[in-house]
């Protein structure tokens, strides 16, 4: 083992990176070498139940202890992915989202805002890839101090690929940073240990952390759920929202039956004769958001018993080594989720919250969906749905034609159709849409032609259109 490992530890050393990620890597390279898949099996947890989890409307009454509190959080937003699955190759957080602003500029201007009611601006720090450090914090320089003081980013951590053929270290000459992946947002306890962010957020008075993702413009920091995470004195909670079809491929939080501690399970982390029953919104029915409330003394803690190395349970992620290439070699990107630290904090608890709290862009389809007129942006810039919308919404887009960002603006020039009043909304082929398009009900728009068609301005699209 010791011989296998020695080429990655020299990697990652000469890379500087620091000695807890590397013990941390030879922890997950040990598993992957034994055969560890990571799979969580169906057999092995319990779903949870309504009765599992406290409400939103519960939490309402420790409202005024969360305003109490603020002075005490910190917010810090994951800020370190590059957008591939929408053909992007620079930070998704400078895509744009609505309103001419950037997702980066929309949460700066979140968390100065005060739009937590307490009148203060919110300490925003990132936690950046080597991939989007350098671009994000240019933009940055824009604001007056949008971090208050503290440090405005620390870097996520980065691990070399993993050759399926071999387990040895991926190279590819041609562009040598392909030869490294983050190791997903679980590396966020290590690199706050790391970076020394940790301590020095402690030192500056900062004892809570509200966590989310960058493309969830709906995660504010909320004094409901600030004041009864610190009420109740725990170590950790996470956000969750009943699954919809939408959710059925996206992480469940369950309980082991061994223990009855709460795990959450990533659809990698599923077994192939287990997949119905993952995605079984209806079994399975509470999604994390990845909104989470960290207590940053008991973090410390776990950390410094660690020795920095925190094992969450391993995701094997099969993939190429260019994403782009098809052609490139097979490898294994060891990751891990940051939501899985709910198995690892004695006390941990789920909140189950309004789904207007989840509504992140994974894909060029979030994107068109934030962008319409199912959403309004408050003058604090707090994203929320549009009044008197449908409850739900589905919309599917022919991937050969919409699934990159160049592609889909191509395809809608005016903007997004007007999806308030929509609940389903699929095409199927290449269509082309004009200016005040307006999705009402269920739409299917399907194209037999080999050559792109195109739906006129100003047309209402109901039922089944075939072009």
């Amino acid at each position: 083992m010791d011989a296998a490992l020695r080429p990655f530890e020299e990697k990652m050393r000469a890379a500087q990176m620091p000695e807890p990620a590397v013990q941390t890597f030879r922890h997950y390279y040990a598993l992957l070498a034994q055969g560890t898949t990571g799979i969580i099996r169906e057999k092995d947890i319990e779903p949870l139940t309504d009765d599992d989890l406290t409400t939103y409307e519960h939490a309402a009454a420790f409202k005024d202890a969360g305003i109490e509190a603020m002075d005490e959080v910190v917010a810090v937003k994951l800020n370190g992915g590059l957008g591939t699955s929408m053909g992007l190759d620079g930070p998704k957080c400078m895509l744009e989202a609505r309103g001419g602003m950037t997702f980066l500029d929309t949460t700066i201007r979140q968390m100065q805002s005060g739009h937590t009611l307490s009148g203060r601006a919110i300490p925003l720090v990132l936690m950046n890839s080597f991939n989007t450090e350098a671009q994000s914090l240019a933009l940055l320089e824009k604001y007056e101090d949008p971090s208050c003081g503290l440090p405005h980013s620390f870097l996520q951590h980065r691990f070399p690929k993993v050759l399926r053929d071999g387990l040895g270290p991926a190279t590819w000459p041609a562009n040598p940073t392909l030869e490294w992946n983050p190791p997903g947002h679980g590396d966020l306890y290590a690199a706050m240990y790391t970076s020394d962010i940790l301590a020095r957020l402690q030192k500056a008075g900062k004892r809570y952390a509200f966590v989310s993702n960058i493309d969830n413009l709906a995660a504010v920091l909320d004094p409901v759920l600030l004041g009864y995470f610190v009420s109740r004195r725990l170590p950790f909670m996470m956000e969750v929202v009943r699954r919809t079809p939408m959710h059925r491929k996206g992480g469940h939080l369950a309980r082991l039956r061994a223990g009855g501690r709460l795990v959450l399970r990533e659809i990698a982390q599923a077994a192939a004769e287990d997949l119905d029953s993952f995605q079984d919104v209806v079994r399975h029915r509470w999604f994390n958001t990845n909104n989470l409330w960290v207590d940053l003394e008991r973090l410390a803690t776990m950390m410094e018993e660690a020795k920095g190395v925190v094992k969450l349970p391993l995701i094997r992620n099969h993939k190429h080594l260019d994403p782009r290439d098809s052609s490139s070699p097979e490898v294994y990107q060891i990751e891990t989720a940051m939501g899985a630290a709910v198995s690892l904090f004695d006390g941990a608890e789920a909140i189950a919250v309004p789904n207007e709290r989840y509504a992140p862009v994974k894909k060029s389809v979030d994107l068109l969906v934030l962008r319409s007129d199912r959403f309004q942006m408050s003058d604090d810039f707090v994203l929320s749905p549009a009044p008197a919308t449908t409850d739900t919404i589905s919309v599917r887009l022919d991937e050969r034609y919409y699934g990159k960002y160049d592609d889909l603006e191509a395809r809608f020039p005016s903007g997004p159709p007007s999806l308030k009043n929509c609940e389903e909304f699929v095409v199927e082929g290449d269509v082309v849409f004009g200016k005040k398009t307006r999705v009402e009900g269920r739409a299917t728009v399907h194209n037999t032609q080999t050559v792109r068609a195109a739906i006129d301005d100003g047309m209402v699209l109901t039922g089944k259109v075939t072009l």
